[in-house]
């Protein structure tokens, strides 16, 4: 009887356990309106589509129309000691050179999910070449888009990239190269932003990151356009797995700070990518460390639309065609999904369940859909009338496996139609994407086919990066009405099978194929575990020898323990016979009523402090403080800081500035610099100088530099010491250039004196919209344009002549008349997305950018901008430099390389692309000129202090001496007679801004003769007896 009444027992047990757990589903509304059986049913097999999709992609013999899609570097950017590589962004893309980490970086890590060796294939190591992409050179130490590129333009074009090498990382531990220096640097960057951005643990508090990006460099915000807080997902998930690979606890505090962002919004910070990844890495971080994240909430934004862009997960049948479970705009006029955006978020979310199995059924009924609806972005899977390449499809990609970019859910009554941004956006000839493509191998790995058709098996494991150790995890729904019995192959030997749903041993002592019963419209979780291994429980956790199987056990209760998140000092060196305050913080959840607190230091109990310490020492060495803190069941935590007691704290010096006797150099010259520094306690500082090229000769702090005989920008620096040893160190570069040989045109003038029209004579005239006449910098009325920062513009048409590649130089005058806490844009030809722009940050700083071939690059002026004051600024690309001139003087240069992008899009003034006015410029717009090459300096200043186009001598114009005339002439111009007795000289220049004519006193009779130049614009420079420069615009018919 006893033996019976236990059996009872334990069976009731189990039931209560089962049964419990099985309602702890969680239920997730937009899920919920899904099918359970989506139709037609037409399931790829994605693992293969994506072992065909690596080998069509990487072949670099492939022949045909846009073929090859890959390209190779013989040098790499950032790494010139090996080649690196890159693939097309999309089939006919109008930059093949323009390579993109977000496809190049999911393209190697998809192919390797599916088993494919990237380090070694075709000869090639594909993984070690990628590092290319890290932007060491430039400083910025992160994976970035490009492999010399600038971040703070937009949050998911910086953050993916790292995600996207933490992952391959993973999946080869021992690549080579820089790849652990790479690891720790963006652990780095992504701590000290988090820190810059209001982390602290002094005391604690969470970050602010509502903002649409992050410049790593400066360390401050892009607060203009639609901010993506999501953001604070991807900063989790980094710091997370690399406290998860190398157990700095620091790490662990700002993935803390970031989810504590993320988990404190009210609203949905859905945008693109990042968030799904941080609702992982909430789940993670609860089953692993015992945080309290609210992970339902964050589970339901990723399905929901957001309010920020609208995006969300698509729940429709278009055409009657199952569509639900795709990503992308969503309960829109017209509902618009892309491939890349479901995939990385099945990615995220798959694992996630193992650590959060409330979601299990959700999940795996969603990835039912997901990878059903997925086929209609390739080709052959929607009639050719419904898809926008299916020609280049038909004739070069038999096997299908390039999908579209995205598809539409109504296009020109067309449904559903496979189309994308490109070809509308003029960056390609057809919208079929590599860079959605290419993550494929992650969808490829997860899911598989069963021998029941709708009943998939889903890998847990395979995109659970940084896992600990774990035994084959498989998520399976059953969709029907009924049970249904689905045939699990276990490999060799004996494995009891565990299902942490159910919280039961669904199976013992299997092997080989196995048969699993699933019921009606619930999930099965497969743990595959060794026969008759070792049960243990570690609070929420069940281990089978060691194992974790479950992270949300309900089988032998627990109490949670206090847990101290952390312990810090704003300092750890102190100074002896001081107080300094040190902060304890406990986590969210932990239960303060009845805990004790017990601080020790080398032995010694420090009474009557709780969650503050204030304390200090009376003798010098490395001291520790440890606290204990136990709740009233006896549970405790223990934390420890190490502090270090001086005699006395000496700061290091600071270097204000190195100042230069000049701006840029030419080969050869010589430079002095001056160290600009505090002193130290008794005043001494010594100074050692470097230069990275040339010869420097240092007389303490003063130093002269003769500079190399090669052109480039060069690198000085300087370390000053102070008498105790501390020292700081500053770096300046210097361009060395002798700027001559460029040669060009004007392509575009644009005067603004009561219309837009162009008097270079290439007829690019530009329409204003809104702006008014205002007056310009020399006081004339109705000489320029105020734009009022709305919806004033002016546009020109595109054309094949503002398309040069080979150089630029842009000049003009702005005055703003307020601050803006966003960008403003005086100028832009397809943005930095697409060719260029100038504009001003929220910084008051000019920001002058290009996208080359080789990928995009931002340079500042140093300097933040006034307001209501004139500047002339001109901006310059040779494709070897960068420069920013303001009022004549080179303030920036950086170096760039590659021929300009091409836009099919018009060029702008006030205003950054078509229909996209957040960011129109607010102030006065004066003289654009445009030349499709880089002017030297000397003409820069020539532009500014002669007034080339507006006198800017003194306030004088050449209306003080009478004008020449017929203007416009269609041959000779006259001088009138009361301005020859006042003038030493008289020059004409072309559009170019090369000089064609000079007549001196004795020469003038007049008459200057220009019927042998051709139609276009002039200039008359005269000179007068008094040495005061006037100009006079010229047009020749």
């Amino acid at each position: 009887m006893l033996k019976l009444t236990t059996y009872i027992l334990l069976l009731t047990a189990f039931l209560s356990v089962s049964l419990t757990a099985q309602q702890n589903q969680v239920s997730i509304p937009r899920i919920d309106l899904m099918p359970d059986q989506p139709t037609p049913y037409v399931m790829r097999d994605w693992k293969q589509v994506a072992i065909n999709y690596d080998r069509f992609v990487f072949d670099e013999s492939k022949t045909g129309l846009y073929l090859p899609l890959i390209g190779f570097r013989s040098q790499g950017n950032n790494y010139p000691e090996r080649p690196t590589f890159g693939l097309h962004t999309y089939v006919g893309t109008k930059n093949p050179n323009g390579f993109e980490a977000i496809n190049v970086l999911p393209s190697l890590v998809g192919a390797s999910l599916v088993d494919l060796d990237k380090s070694a294939q075709n000869g090639k190591n594909y993984v070690l070449m990628a590092q290319d992409y890290f932007n060491k050179k430039n400083g910025q130490n992160l994976y970035l888009n490009g492999t010399s590129s600038k971040s703070g333009n937009d949050w998911w074009y910086d953050m993916m990239p790292n995600v996207f090498f933490y992952q391959l990382y993973d999946l080869y531990p021992t690549m080579g190269g820089e790849a652990d220096f790479q690891f720790k640097s963006i652990a780095d960057r992504m701590l000290e932003a988090v820190r810059a951005m209001g982390g602290s643990d002094v005391p604690w508090t969470k970050p602010n990151m509502n903002y649409r990006a992050w410049n790593f460099e400066t360390m401050q915000p892009l607060a203009a356009g639609v901010p993506e807080p999501e953001a604070a997902g991807a900063f989790s998930w980094l710091l997370y797995m690399a406290y998860t690979k190398s157990g700095n606890p620091e790490y662990l505090k700002g993935a803390e700070w970031s989810m504590e962002f993320l988990n404190g919004l009210n609203g949905n910070p859905s945008y693109e990518l990042q968030l799904p990844y941080g609702t992982y890495a909430a789940a993670r971080m609860n089953a692993e460390i015992g945080t309290h994240y609210d992970v339902e909430k964050m589970v339901n934004w990723s399905f929901d639309k957001g309010n920020l862009r609208g995006w969300g997960t698509i729940v429709d049948k278009w055409s009657g065609i199952d569509v639900s479970g795709l990503v992308g705009e969503s309960e829109s006029s017209t509902d618009y999904a892309f491939q890349l955006n479901g995939v990385q978020q099945a990615a995220a979310l798959v694992p996630m369940v193992r650590y959060d199995k409330r979601f299990a059924k959700a999940i795996a009924k969603w990835v039912l859909n997901l990878a059903n609806a997925n086929r209609l972005f390739y080709p052959g899977y929607l009639p050719s009338a419904l898809q926008d390449a299916s020609d280049w499809s038909s004739a070069h990609d038999p096997d299908r496996v390039i999908g579209y970019e995205a598809m539409r859910e109504n296009f020109q009554g067309l449904s559903p139609y496979a189309t994308g941004d490109a070809v509308r956006g003029g960056w390609a000839n057809t919208n079929l994407a590599l860079y959605g493509t290419s993550s494929i191998g992650y969808l490829g790995a997860m899911v598989e086919t069963t021998n029941k058709e709708k009943v998939l098996k889903i890998d847990l494991l395979k995109t659970d990066f940084f896992h600990q150790k774990a035994y084959p995890s498989y998520l399976m729904y059953n969709p029907f009405n009924e049970e249904v019995v689905i045939s699990l192959q276990t490999g060799s030997g004996n494995y009891d099978i565990y299902d942490p749903l159910s919280e039961t041993f669904i199976i013992r002592e299997a092997s080989g194929p196995t048969n699993i019963t699933i019921p009606a419209k619930t999930a099965v979780m497969a743990i595959v575990c060794p026969a008759g291994g070792k049960v243990s429980f570690d609070q929420n956790k069940m281990l089978v020898d060691g194992v974790v199987v479950d992270f949300d056990q309900h089988q032998m209760a627990y109490a949670r323990s206090p847990r101290i998140k952390a312990l810090g000092s704003e300092t750890l060196t102190w100074e002896i016979n001081k107080s300094y305050s040190i902060y304890a913080t406990l986590d969210d959840q932990t239960d303060t009523t009845g805990l004790t607190w017990t601080w020790e230091s080398n032995g010694q109990k420090i009474e009557g402090f709780k969650d503050q310490l204030t304390y200090g020492y009376s003798s010098l060495g490395g001291k520790e403080i440890l606290l204990i803190v136990k709740d009233n069941a006896g549970l405790s935590d223990t934390a420890s800081l190490h502090v270090n007691v001086v005699a006395q704290i000496n700061l290091p010096p600071v270097i204000y500035n190195i100042e230069k006797s000049a701006a840029f150099g030419q080969p050869g010259q010589t430079i002095s610099l001056i160290c600009e520094a505090s002193e130290d306690l008794d005043g001494v500082l010594t100074y050692e100088w470097t230069v990275s090229s040339g010869t420097i000769q240092a007389n303490g702090k003063d130093a002269t530099w003769t500079l190399p005989a090669s052109k480039g920008i060069f690198e000085v620096t300087v370390k000053a010491t102070d008498s105790l040893g501390l020292s700081a160190t500053k770096s300046e570069f210097l361009l060395v250039d002798e700027f001559t040989g460029a040669k060009g045109k004007m392509i575009a003038y644009y005067p603004l004196d009561g219309n837009g029209q162009d008097f270079s004579g290439n007829g690019l005239h530009g329409t204003i919209v809104g702006a008014t006449s205002a007056t310009n910098a020399d006081g004339e009325a109705n000489k320029a344009y105020f734009f009022n920062g709305n919806t004033n513009h002016m546009s020109v048409p595109n054309s094949a002549l503002l398309n040069f590649e080979n150089g630029i130089t842009v000049s003009g005058w702005f005055r703003l008349d307020r601050k803006f806490d966003r960008e403003s844009f005086i100028i832009s030809h397809g943005s930095w997305q697409n060719r260029w722009k100038v504009s001003i940050i929220p910084e008051q700083k000019l920001r002058w950018t290009i996208k080359t071939l080789t990928g995009v690059k931002d340079l500042d002026s140093k300097e933040a901008l006034e307001i209501n004051r004139f500047y002339h600024m001109a901006v310059t690309y040779d494709k070897t430099n960068m420069l920013v001139y303001l009022d004549g003087r080179l303030v920036s240069f950086a170096a760039h390389n590659g021929n300009l992008a091409k836009t099919g899009l018009a060029l702008y003034l006030g205003q950054s692309l078509p229909d996209q006015q957040d960011y129109n410029f607010r102030g006065i717009l004066d003289e654009y000129m445009i030349f499709d090459y880089a002017l030297s300096p000397d003409q820069i200043q020539q532009i500014f202090e002669t007034g080339m186009l507006t006198s800017t001598t003194s306030g004088l114009h050449i209306a003080d001496l009478g004008m020449a005339y017929p203007n416009p002439t269609n041959g000779i111009l006259n001088l009138p007679e009361t301005l020859l007795d006042k003038i030493d000289e008289v020059r004409i220049y072309d559009s170019s801004g090369q000089k064609i004519m000079t007549k001196k006193a004795l020469q003038i009779s007049g008459e200057i003769d220009l019927s042998q130049q051709s139609a276009g614009v002039y200039w008359m420079q005269v000179l007068a007896h008094d040495k005061r420069l006037f100009t006079q615009k010229i047009i020749k018919f």
